[in-house]
């Protein structure tokens, strides 16, 4: 291999991590703000301490490597459920517990989870997700 092209695969694979778009952490009004600009949104009430969430954050990572247009056409968000259990988001969404991942596009919700952990019901909701990003 050239020099020059060592170089340019180097600068390439040392910047890709940030090329993705990376999942946010919630605040008020993140939400609200992505829907407004059309945005699908992949909403994961979760809490550092749940190994449920933990499982789900797995499988979600998995699925996010295996198709990287996941992550270039959906939003994913992150809800703290030990901060935000009790906020506005949470309850208009009725969210029941931790655990909980969510699809919303426009004022619809496209679907949901509810502490599941199976590669393909998780897969199918990330499908849904994109299906709504890409049309």
């Amino acid at each position: 291999m050239k020099r020059r092209q060592f170089l340019t695969l180097t600068a390439a694979a040392s910047f890709a991590p940030w090329a993705a778009q990376a999942t946010a952490d919630y605040s008020p009004g993140l939400v609200t703000k992505a829907l407004d600009k059309g945005e699908t949104v992949f909403l994961d009430f979760k809490a550092s301490w749940c190994s449920t969430c933990a499982a789900q954050e797995r499988v979600i990572n998995a699925l996010k490597a295996e198709n990287p247009a996941y992550e270039s056409s959906i939003t994913f968000i992150d809800v703290d459920w030990d901060l935000h259990r009790k906020s506005k988001l949470t309850k208009s969404l009725r969210i029941p517990r931790r655990s909980t991942l969510v699809v919303l596009k426009g004022d619809q919700e496209l679907g949901r989870i509810v502490a599941g952990t199976s590669k393909s019901d998780i897969k199918a909701l990330m499908d849904t997700a994109l299906t709504a990003a890409t049309t």
